[in-house]
C-alpha cells in the first residue's frame, strides 16, 4: 500500500495543526486508489513529529511513504530539517521505499490557485 504523508511546519496553536489534519482527510477522500493511506505529521511544535508520522504509516501496512512537504519555499526546512528527520527512518528500515517528493512550492498548479484566490 502507497502512502502519502503531508508534513506540515507544526505550530503552538491547535487550530492551525488541526488545518493540516483537515488537509490530509481531504486529500484522503480525494486521493481514490493512488494512496490507500493519507497522514500528516509535523516538524516541530506538535505531534506526530515527522518520524512517528513515518512510523504510523507503517504501522499500518504501507510499503512505500511518500512524504510532501507543505511549505512554499525552499528553505532551511525543506532543504535540511524534513530530510534529516526522513533519514532516520530510512536508515531504520533500509529496505522500505520513504522518499521524500517536491516541496509544495515546486508546483505549476499552485500558480492557478493563487489567481484563482485573487479573482
Amino acid at each position: 500500500m502507497k502512502a502519502l504523508l503531508l508534513v506540515a511546519h507544526g505550530s503552538r496553536r491547535a487550530e492551525s495543526n488541526e488545518e493540516i489534519a483537515q488537509l490530509a482527510m481531504r486529500v484522503a477522500a480525494r486521493a481514490g486508489d493512488d494512496f490507500g493511506l493519507v497522514q500528516h505529521a509535523f516538524l516541530e511544535l506538535a505531534d506526530p513529529l515527522i518520524p512517528d508520522g513515518i512510523e504510523l504509516c507503517i504501522a499500518s501496512g504501507a510499503t512505500s511513504v511518500q512524504v510532501v512537504p507543505y511549505f512554499l519555499a525552499r528553505g532551511t526546512h525543506v532543504v535540511d530539517d524534513i530530510p534529516e528527520q526522513v533519514a532516520i527512518k530510512q536508515a531504520q528500515y533500509p529496505d522500505m521505499d520513504i522518499r521524500i517528493t517536491n516541496y509544495l512550492g515546486t508546483s505549476d498548479e499552485l500558480v492557478d490557485v493563487l489567481l484563482k484566490l485573487a479573482s
